[in-house]
């Protein structure tokens, strides 16, 4: 097992790669504090991992870039941002992956702005992603393109203004047997989609959703005294839509 330390570093660009060889998982542990991070994550392979769940990469500072692209199965990430001002571009190709992001904020320092994209080509990925707390993200903007089958976004955004797309294309546009409604939870050829929404703010909260295939699950929960807006686009049957908007 090969394994990659990160302490307090301003740029670093990170290159695991298993083209051949034995099957050996990569691990890399990061912990960083300082502003102005240029992190670049390229992984290729099985059973890797970015982080876990009592190991996690831990990002603490503003003006922060942090980009991963991860090829391969059986993949996990946990990553967790302490930062005002946060870009992310990540990109997986595989099945069966695992991500885990939390942005959190404290004392209102932390993901004010944050901006996030989302590629994923694959079937059975899992990706949770948590931004802010108690309302204090000023602006977050995320998109997900998804290409597959069976893969489950579960996205909690607590702030004053939200805009969320999600872009997804099954493999069948008449897609039988379906998603189980819930979260972490999916069987057939469908997706499960899961987003709230939450926070006041003057200018409100979008979620967009353009869909091109069946049997899927999507929960979309909207609240704030902002106009809430959902704008959606389904091609392809036995989709299970649920929506929830309020002041």
């Amino acid at each position: 097992m090969n394994k990659k330390y990160i302490h307090h570093s301003f740029y670093a660009l990170v290159l695991v790669s298993m083209l051949s060889g034995p099957v050996v998982a990569n691990d890399i542990y990061i912990e960083q504090v300082g502003d102005t991070l240029d992190l670049d994550i390229i992984q290729d392979g099985t059973d890797n991992v970015i982080g876990t769940s009592t190991t996690d990469v831990n990002l603490d500072g503003s003006n922060m870039t942090f980009a991963i692209t991860q090829t391969g199965e059986l993949n996990t990430i946990a990553a967790d941002i302490q930062g005002n001002t946060y870009t992310g571009t990540w990109v997986f190709t595989g099945d069966s992956n695992a991500v885990d992001l939390s942005c959190d904020s404290t004392s209102g320092t932390n993901c004010e702005d944050v901006t996030l994209n989302i590629t994923t080509t694959g079937d059975s990925n899992t990706f949770d992603f948590n931004v802010g707390d108690t309302s204090d993200s000023d602006s977050t903007e995320i998109n997900f393109t998804i290409t597959g089958d069976g893969n489950v976004i579960e996205s909690d955004v607590d702030g004053k203004n939200a805009d969320i797309t999600v872009v997804v294309n099954n493999s069948a546009s008449t897609a039988t047997g379906g998603a189980t409604s819930g979260l972490l939870s999916s069987s057939g050829a469908g997706n499960v989609i899961d987003i709230d929404v939450d926070g006041d703010g003057s200018t409100g909260h979008t979620i967009n959703l353009n869909v091109d295939g069946g049997g899927s699950s999507y929960t979309i929960t909207q609240s704030g005294i902002g106009d809430n807006t959902f704008d959606a686009d389904f091609d392809g049957d036995n989709q299970d839509v649920d929506v929830t908007q309020s002041d």
